[in-house]
């Protein structure tokens, strides 16, 4: 299964939107903390420890804007981000297993729903699946909930530079099978790795297109 595939200048576009000095604008842990929808978002979601904040830091070149931690469950809030009024980055709480309370993870949970289900300048969801163990069932848990609401999602996969090319494009092809009959999945499915930079440059060309393609109609 080949990997989506950008011209220059969409690299060079993803390059430039990512460009300038990026500044954490806001932790929300309810709807009603969240800041006003101004511009577009593009949200970012996963399982615990899938990665979120290492990709975040890789896409924007601030090694310390989100903050890594080995412990599950440490993003408790949506975290945004921001480099001009144009658009957002949103940081989720990961889902699934975390180092904290049932009722924690249980509001985590529903402000993840919240956020989803309502927020109109909300452009696409790219939730992220570790390359090392493909699809989970509480991914797809989230991948309903996303269909459900019509919200666009993309998969991304993380962690790929930690297996071999062969299981790479294996869990690439049975991914992209997965996601044949969901409503709101965007068909392509990209591969990245925060360590070692592949497939960024093509995550950020992604983002450029749709924060274009939104922006013209907002």
């Amino acid at each position: 299964m080949p990997e989506p595939s950008f011209t220059p200048q969409e690299i060079a576009e993803g390059r430039r939107l990512f460009a300038g000095d990026w500044r954490f604008l806001r932790a929300a842990a309810s709807i009603a903390s969240l800041p006003p929808p101004r511009g577009v978002e593009v949200a970012f979601a996963g399982r615990s420890n899938v990665g979120k904040s290492s990709l975040v830091n890789a896409l924007t070149g601030r090694h310390g804007l989100a903050r890594i931690s080995h412990t599950p469950g440490r993003t408790q809030e949506l975290n945004f981000f921001c480099v001009h009024e144009r658009w957002r980055l949103v940081d989720m709480p990961g889902y699934g297993y975390a180092a904290a309370s049932k009722t924690k993870v249980a509001a985590w949970t529903e402000l993840i729903r919240a956020y989803l289900r309502g927020r109109a300048n909300l452009a696409r969801a790219y939730v992220l699946i570790d390359a090392r163990h493909g699809i989970k069932s509480g991914d797809g848990t989230v991948f309903d909930l996303l269909d459900n609401a019509a919200v666009s999602y993309q998969i991304v996969l993380t962690k790929a530079d930690q297996v071999g090319d062969e299981a790479l494009a294996a869990c690439l092809q049975e991914t992209t099978a997965a996601l044949a009959k969901r409503r709101a999945a965007f068909p392509e499915v990209l591969a990245t790795s925060a360590r070692t930079g592949s497939g960024v440059a093509e995550l950020r060309a992604s983002i450029a297109k749709l924060v274009a393609e939104h922006g013209k109609g907002r």
